[in-house]
């Protein structure tokens, strides 16, 4: 990490530049790149009663900027830091959310794309289709409360027979063929 102090008006001690270093090492945790290409810039001035400090950070092509005033130096460049540090989590949230939504949007495209083919058997499932009793497969579509229907064969009239949660969720109904 490249640190330059820069005092207008204002002598850049020792005692204030081992500060900066040492609050400055906060925000490198947020940048998962060689701390050698991230640069901070600080300028200390006084202006009438007051001391500004102004922090300027570049990394990753991003530009980052906070200035705050105060009577003491030092709780200047706390507050710098803490603004640079809630501008850095808000745009690293942003990158996240973006590269989330893009590959949301990839997926969705994808679906799309098998939206738009009409008339044409695009899913296919196999199962097997076991002979039980209608009792039997009420509990066995129970057990898979993930199912909304179960397709059997009906022991008592031998046909494919299909029953199905209705939406009030405690009740079920059945299909059955004609003839």
């Amino acid at each position: 990490m490249k640190i330059t102090i820069t005092g207008k008006e204002l002598q850049a001690t020792e005692a204030i530049k081992d500060y900066v270093e040492k609050k400055v090492k906060k925000i490198e945790k947020y940048f998962s790149i060689n701390s050698d290409t991230i640069e901070v810039n600080v300028t200390i001035r006084v202006e009438k009663n007051v001391q500004i400090a102004e922090m300027f950070v570049f990394a990753k092509g991003e530009n980052f900027k906070a200035v705050t005033e105060d009577k003491d130096l030092y709780s200047s460049i706390d507050k710098d830091i803490d603004i640079l540090e809630g501008q850095i989590r808000k745009t690293k949230t942003k990158k996240e959310k973006l590269q989330k939504d893009a590959s949301i949007k990839q997926i969705t495209i994808n679906g799309d794309e098998e939206a738009n083919i009409e008339g044409e058997i695009i899913k296919s499932m196999y199962y097997s289709v076991k002979p039980i009793t209608p009792e039997d497969a009420i509990l066995k579509l129970q057990e898979k409360s993930m199912f909304n229907f179960l397709v059997f064969i009906n022991i008592e009239t031998n046909k494919v027979n299909v029953i199905f949660k209705l939406k009030d969720g405690k009740n079920y109904g059945i299909i059955e063929p004609e003839a």
